[in-house]
């Protein structure tokens, strides 16, 4: 048996298991992309949509998408059907986090490793695996893990309190994983952030609210300002919405448990949309995809994509590893997109730009180049990242002459790709297919602004009808007292348009979700990717001007659009 020892074959999380090796070329979003009660990837859009990975070796170069991709292998840990492994080639943060939260949180434990390309390349051709004590058997070879070199990594004074045990046991384990996360990401210290964000509050699987409690009877507090994501209920109304109480139960138990930790009920996706929000070169500590890629290309706020959990553990201890996008040097863009735009277009062209240019650039930061001359709204460039996070693993993208740091030269090997107009036609089409009778019409993924809001609403006006479909928007805590206190919350009341606070689209189910529903529009990209797989229906995606048709007349138009078959 042929043996290799490389320092760079690294174990993040040790266990002893065997079996089938599945290779995923593309990333996968365990959030929205893999079921967490079976194990199976249901990304209508992934190259391996519906194959089973519990209990298989799981080769991909890295994760990609939501932030909630930790807790989602959290509960296939706890309910058996994770994976026997994980292993990647570059670096990973969103599973490495959840299957460390398994082993020091609850004993149970998914292997994870970081290989070579060579390596990774040599064990993707096989059919099995085994990793016992240490080593990886595929074939005739054997190859000695390593584990993560802790002693690298520099700890102040405070740091080292944390870790010995001096501010109890829930911020000793907070500075454990942070250490462990730091090695993995190659970091050799921490730094402070300022303020964080929670994503780990939606109640999508019952190993969200298990880790809450937990952190919260061990004594966990925030000591930085720090902000809630949607959570799975109107926290206030999901009674009289007829919510089954178990779910709404638990979901109250799971946001209660943060709002104890001391963290702020804001209750939205968006949290760049409140009066609170960052400022260039504030470093902060946000999870959930689409806010930390908003924070970082748009503001030029710095911040990683933390995974779940990983986000409550910097809120408590002020600190985060010293890696990734929080150096300057790793900021600048290693791929050129060239956009060649139609001669006319409407804003739906922005979230298809997002899924594009992610799906162009799947790891690395593009640049996105030929809008110079396009004006761009705060609700375009939303929509642009919030797709854009769900089809690349990035934190972060330029658009030269619009974000902050658009004008950053590319690294020497940044590679080109173009964006062309027929492009856009074969993902309309992608997200365009089946039956095009409306039964629902989904706005706010992530949570609508109020300029998206005021839009919509003179789109209904201007018609002078009300909806014949269920019309909902989702919105935060501010936009929604915003638009009470202007009246216009009572506008779209008496049009039909049911605006629901804290819960987003993507953790709606029913009966706010109408049960009846076959087919659904949206305008976000984001929810045109995850929606299917989340929902089992039918996803239609199109402009507000097409969603507000929708709603009114319970139908939208089968054909391109105009601006899809204009000339160049």
């Amino acid at each position: 048996m042929e043996k290799l020892s490389n320092n760079e074959a690294i174990i993040f999380v040790q266990n002893n298991v065997e079996g089938d090796v599945i290779v995923c070329n593309e990333g996968v979003s365990f959030w929205g992309g893999v079921d967490p009660d079976t194990g199976v990837i249901i990304d209508i859009h992934h190259p391996n949509c519906g194959e089973q990975l519990s209990g298989k070796i799981v080769l991909m170069p890295t994760s990609r998408g939501s932030c909630s991709g930790s807790g989602v292998l959290l509960q296939l840990v706890q309910n058996g059907n994770a994976p026997a492994a994980l292993i990647f080639r570059e670096t990973e943060d969103i599973l490495t986090l959840g299957a460390m939260i398994a082993e020091k949180l609850f004993n149970k434990k998914i292997a994870i490793l970081r290989l070579k390309p060579n390596i990774y390349n040599l064990l993707s051709e096989q059919k099995s695996a085994k990793i016992d004590n240490l080593k990886l058997y595929f074939s005739s070879t054997l190859i000695n893990l390593c584990q993560p070199d802790l002693s690298r990594i520099y700890l102040n004074k405070s740091d080292k309190k944390m870790l010995a045990g001096n501010h109890g046991k829930a911020t000793k384990i907070a500075m454990e994983i942070l250490c462990l996360m730091a090695a993995s990401q190659n970091a050799d210290k921490l730094i402070d952030i300022s303020r964080g964000h929670i994503d780990g509050c939606i109640l999508a699987h019952d190993a969200n609210l298990n880790f809450a409690e937990k952190m919260l009877d061990m004594g966990a507090r925030v000591i930085i300002p720090t902000t809630m994501n949607a959570i799975s209920v109107d926290r206030d109304n999901w009674k009289s919405q007829g919510v089954a109480p178990e779910l709404g139960n638990k979901a109250s138990r799971l946001a209660d448990a943060y709002v104890k930790m001391g963290a702020h009920p804001t209750f939205t996706c968006a949290p760049y949309l409140l009066s609170e929000k960052p400022i260039r070169d504030e470093v902060i500590g946000w999870s959930e995809s689409n806010a930390v890629v908003y924070a970082n290309s748009v503001i030029g706020a710095r911040t990683q994509k933390h995974p779940d959990y990983l986000d409550l553990f910097i809120a408590m201890t002020g600190r985060t590893p010293n890696t990734g996008v929080y150096l300057e040097e790793n900021r600048k863009p290693n791929c050129e997109i060239r956009i060649s735009l139609p001669l006319k277009f409407d804003e739906s062209i922005w979230p298809m730009i997002g899924w594009l240019a992610g799906y162009k650039s799947p790891n690395g930061i593009p640049v996105l180049i030929g809008l110079e001359d396009i004006s761009l709204s705060d609700d375009d460039l939303k929509a642009l990242c919030a797709a854009f996070g769900t089809t690349s693993a990035s934190p972060m993208l330029h658009i030269k002459g619009h974000t902050p740091e658009g004008e950053l030269p590319s690294t020497q090997d940044a590679i080109s790709s173009t964006i062309m107009p027929n492009d856009l036609l074969n993902l309309w089409q992608k997200f365009n297919t089946g039956n095009n009778k409306i039964d629902l019409v989904a706005i706010g993924s992530p949570h609508a602004s109020f300029a998206e809001c005021m839009k919509f609403l003179k789109l209904l006006l201007e018609k002078n009808q009300t909806v014949i479909v269920p019309t909902i928007l989702t919105v935060g805590r501010e936009t929604l007292a915003k638009l009470r206190d202007n009246g216009n919350l009572n506008q779209l009341s008496k049009l039909g348009v049911q605006v629901v606070p804290d819960i987003c689209w993507c953790s709606i189910t029913e009966p706010v979700f109408p049960s009846k529903t076959q087919s659904l529009i949206t305008n976000s990209g984001k929810y045109a990717h995850y929606g299917e797989g989340l929902t089992g229906r039918n996803i239609r995606f199109g402009s507000l001007s097409d969603c507000a048709m929708a709603a009114l007349s319970g139908f939208v138009n089968d054909e391109l659009p105009n601006w899809l078959n204009s000339p160049t």
